[in-house]
């Protein structure tokens, strides 16, 4: 069950449609009842969405009560462009950065910049002293990592800097256990928040999964297969996701954070039925 002392979060993407406002706008309201820990606002490929991801973070820190948690990656960016969005950042009073690599744009067009890997960022962020940071870990590898053992140095080498990891989404239980042991291996013991994905649709979670490097077991795509209906698939990935955070929880999970791909309802429900399975 959910705990006083574990954190929960959610995450957004900054829409690019008056409609896409919309959505979003509902979306917050609907979920400010829950209360949040804090919430995180992406970033486009590239960083494409800069701009809107800060006029997002900006929104919900003035106009929400949430605490808001803006993504930050290198690719694309050069030290000015980073040294002006944190000055604005911390006019805002943003306490909270998930820096990041970042995403190649989808046409191969990139912007030069001045970092190679996120921990350069990092480390410039951390000599601010202005931000609790995050960064980003794969329980099941990066897919750009030469190999496992590679993959948790770099991924220990950030979390000495950084305050704590949020995850790529997963579907086993098992991979965020064994990703701590191998962290405490290392003698790191930062906070690492598992990334929850509710499906609301097979296709789209298998493409983002061929992304993130995450695997879509066989087990799962029987099940929703088995549906006859999107609402039915929705409400099948509502009762893995809620399944698998219980698990984790049960884990030791320091806490949650879910990705809402900017709709509340499948959030709503699995921390229903987290928290009757803990009553």
């Amino acid at each position: 069950m959910l705990r006083e002392e574990r954190t929960w979060s959610f995450e957004f993407f900054p829409p690019k449609t008056p409609a896409g406002h919309l959505t979003l706008g509902r979306t917050v309201a609907e979920l400010e009842a829950l209360k949040p820990d804090f919430v995180s606002v992406t970033y486009g490929a590239g960083g494409s969405d800069r701009h809107r991801t800060g006029d997002i973070v900006g929104w919900m820190s003035r106009e929400t009560p949430f605490e808001p948690m803006a993504h930050l990656t290198c690719r694309g960016h050069t030290r000015t462009d980073v040294a002006h969005l944190l000055v604005d950042y911390r006019r805002m009073g943003l306490e909270n950065l998930l820096v990041l690599g970042g995403d190649p744009p989808a046409d191969g067009r990139e912007e030069a910049g001045d970092y190679s890997y996120a921990i350069e960022l990092l480390e410039e962020a951390a000599e601010t002293g202005s931000f609790s940071l995050g960064v980003a870990a794969h329980p099941e590898v990066h897919p750009r990592s030469p190999d496992r053992a590679t993959d948790r140095r770099h991924l220990a080498a950030k979390l000495r800097i950084a305050d704590f990891a949020l995850t790529q989404f997963f579907f086993d239980a098992g991979h965020w256990v064994r990703l701590m042991d191998e962290l405490a291996e290392l003698d790191v013991e930062k906070p690492v928040v598992p990334g929850i994905m509710p499906i609301t649709n097979l296709g789209q979670v298998q493409r983002m999964a061929e992304l993130s490097g995450s695997a879509v077991p066989d087990w799962l795509v029987d099940r929703l297969r088995s549906a006859d209906d999107p609402d039915q698939v929705r409400r099948i990935g509502v009762e893995i996701a809620a399944e698998l955070c219980v698990e984790l929880l049960d884990a030791g999970a320091p806490g949650l954070h879910l990705y809402t791909l900017n709709r509340p309802q499948s959030a709503k429900e699995i921390l229903v039925r987290i928290r009757s399975e803990g009553s």
